[in-house]
Formats: C-alpha cells, structure tokens, sequence
C-alpha cells in the first residue's frame, strides 16, 4: 500500500499536480456546462460569496461532474485491472499499484485475477427476475453447476430458470434454460449481442444482465 509519507519530495509534487489538473478538467467542463466560455464566469468554484444563492448553483454543479469523473475513474479501474490480472499480475500487484492492500485489491475486484469461470443465474419463475453470480475453477464445474441448479430450479419458484457461463476474457461459452416442454434444461446458443459480457459495475454489465434476462424469458 502506497503511503504519501514515505514519498520522495518529488513524487509528492507530481501528485499534487496531477489532482490539480483533475480539479481543473472538472471546473471548466462545469462552467461549459452552465454556458458559461473559459473567460467568462467565476475564475474558481470559490470565487462567489459562499453563501449566495449562486454560489450554490455553482457547487452543485461542480458535484454532478465531479461525480461523474469519479464514476468514470471506477469503470476504467475495474477494466484496467481484468486487463492487468489477464496479463498476469496478482492481487498483490493491483494493490500496489492502487496504493490499496491485497485484500482490498481482491474485494474491489473479484473476478480480476486467476483463470476462472463466472457462472450467472437468472432465478425466479416471474417477473421481477434475480440474478446470482457464482465463481469456479473449471469450465467444466461451471457447466455442471448451471445445468444443475437449472435443472432443480424447477422445484421452487425463486429457482434458477437460466444459466450462462463466462471466461476470464468474458466471453460467454455456454448458456441454458428450463425447457417447459421436455422438462430438462436445454442449451441454447446466445444472440451476438450476449456473447461478450462487460465488465461488473459498468452501465454496460447492467445492459447485459437486462438483454440476458429478456433473451431467456421468451424462451421459457
């Protein structure tokens, strides 16, 4: 874990100038924002009385994009370290990397590191559906596992009623669901669409749970 303590003076002033070029990039891309052109407006978010009605709008504002970069920020670290962690690198070394512990590396991204196979469940006999996510070693385990909880969905009603199985590249390499008609679960091949599988806490992977769950709900 990085420590700005035990940063050279150097590495120090590098830092804080790089936070100030954020701070910069969010300012004027508020006053574009209100209309306001770089020379016109407030020079900074604090150049208003700060009490006045405007100063308020101005900071609030400034939140709504700086909540936005700091969104942002988060889904490219999430890509960032599936891509580190497919290259080779440890919890250990995203954690250095993220100035965060190994396990705090593992917790904010746990499907980063390490062959592995994502297992999605989509559960519940009627709308609205719920989704279950499991992690396995081998395809194979993951396979056998979808099929089976799939396939004993069918005698509860927030059972599993749909599977699909992913790579650590998130591709997805096998899928089924509950077949009313034979009984059993049938595989199925997956729309184009579907056969990529974005990354957890993108907009992206909340878009693929939402056509996932449509896909597998007209075939029930």
């Amino acid at each position: 874990m990085v420590d700005m303590w035990d940063l050279d003076s150097e590495a120090i002033e590098e830092r804080v100038a790089f936070r100030a070029q954020v701070r910069d990039l969010v300012w004027r891309e508020t006053k574009r924002r209100m209309g306001f052109t770089e020379q016109e407006g407030p020079a900074t978010p604090n150049a208003l009385s700060p009490t006045s009605r405007a100063a308020k709008a101005v900071h609030l504002a400034y939140l709504e994009v700086a909540t936005e970069v700091g969104d942002a920020a988060r889904a490219l670290a999430i890509d960032v370290a599936a891509r580190a962690g497919r290259a080779g690198a440890s919890y250990a070394d995203l954690g250095e990397a993220s100035g965060i512990t190994r396990q705090a590396a593992r917790k904010r991204w746990p499907e980063a590191v390490g062959t592995h196979w994502a297992l999605y469940l989509l559960t519940g006999k009627s709308h609205p559906h719920g989704m279950a996510v499991r992690v396995l070693r081998s395809s194979s385990k993951a396979i056998e596992t979808g099929r089976t909880a799939v396939d004993e969905g069918a005698l509860t009603e927030d059972g599993a009623v749909g599977a699909v199985v992913i790579n650590a590249a998130r591709e997805a390499v096998w899928a089924c669901y509950f077949n009313d008609g034979t009984y059993a679960p049938e595989e199925v091949a997956l729309p184009e669409g579907l056969l990529t599988v974005p990354v957890p806490g993108s907009p992206e992977h909340g878009d693929w749970l939402h056509k996932f769950d449509q896909f597998i709900t007209r075939n029930l």
